[in-house]
């Protein structure tokens, strides 16, 4: 009998938990900030926007019937039944979200209105779509639409994502133009720039790391001080310069952002001469810092 893995169960169920919620706040902002000013920032629920305009139908109806072809595709060439079951669920939950969103919130929002301002709309449509689709990206899914497309033409093109999405949001957004006016068409722009980075900052976290790289004739003074008075870990080479052709020694450390004051002081105290890089680190994993955990 096989043992079983509790930490994969509850790695699965994290997973599950990451795309539900996801879905479902994807949805919610979609109808509360998107929807309502005919904002097609793009996808499938973009397009969704347009046809609803000329023919009436549902909009979530017609995201979860677009994207069942699209799902044959992705099971093909993305990863079969774990891509297909992972999409298939935040697909369901956003099209049932924005569903139960259009049948309960309009009376809901009589009584209680958020905003009646297209640009708070605008900006909150990207935040909190990003944020629900950073947290369904961060469980390894897509929420479906031409996320799926683009992951295709990237596996088969080798062109990026950035250029497929440019491409592909950017023809639904100009189509919108033509229709709405091409200040929807703007508002639609910053929705799609919002979006990408509330979903990178729920990918990447806050940057509350430093790298520093200190170039100097005198590492192990300074070395000793970075321990000392910083506490940090510290990693050095020795490096050629290539105007000079003189010897130097390249001490790294990474320190959290408060401690950049105390390392160029200790520094400069130690070598005035020497020369300092200092540049963001999205993420800092291991001793000191976040926990480097397995997964799976």
């Amino acid at each position: 009998m096989k043992r079983i893995r509790w930490s994969r169960i509850w790695d699965e169920l994290w997973r599950l938990l990451l795309i539900l919620v996801g879905a479902a706040v994807s949805g919610l902002g979609f109808s509360l900030f998107q929807a309502p000013y005919n904002i097609a920032a793009g996808g499938v629920s973009g397009i969704a926007i347009l046809i609803n305009h000329f023919t009436g139908w549902p909009i979530s109806t017609m995201y979860l019937v677009m994207n069942i072809p699209l799902f044959v595709l992705g099971f093909f060439y993305l990863g079969r039944w774990r891509f297909l079951f992972s999409t298939a669920i935040a697909v369901v939950i956003f099209s049932a979200s924005i569903g139960l969103a259009d049948q309960f919130l309009p009376a809901l929002l009589d009584s209680w209105p958020i905003t009646d301002n297209i640009l708070l709309s605008t900006i909150y449509a990207g935040l909190v779509g990003g944020i629900g689709g950073g947290l369904i990206y961060l469980a390894g899914a897509t929420i479906g639409g031409t996320a799926i497309i683009g992951r295709i033409i990237q596996v088969k093109t080798g062109l990026s994502l950035s250029q497929i999405y440019l491409f592909v949001d950017g023809t639904i957004v100009l189509v919108a133009g033509i229709i709405f006016g091409w200040e929807i068409a703007l508002y639609a722009v910053l929705t799609l720039l919002l979006s990408g980075q509330a979903a990178d900052f729920v990918l990447e976290g806050p940057s509350r790391a430093r790298t520093a790289m200190v170039i100097t004739t005198k590492p192990e003074a300074i070395t000793k001080a970075l321990i000392a008075e910083l506490g940090r870990g510290v990693s050095y080479w020795e490096a050629i310069g290539g105007y000079t052709g003189e010897v130097r020694t390249i001490v790294m450390c990474t320190i959290y952002r408060p401690q950049v004051g105390d390392l160029k002081r200790v520094v400069a105290n130690h070598d005035p001469h020497a020369f300092v890089i200092i540049g963001t680190t999205q993420q800092a994993l291991g001793e000191g810092f976040t926990e480097l955990r397995k997964r799976g």
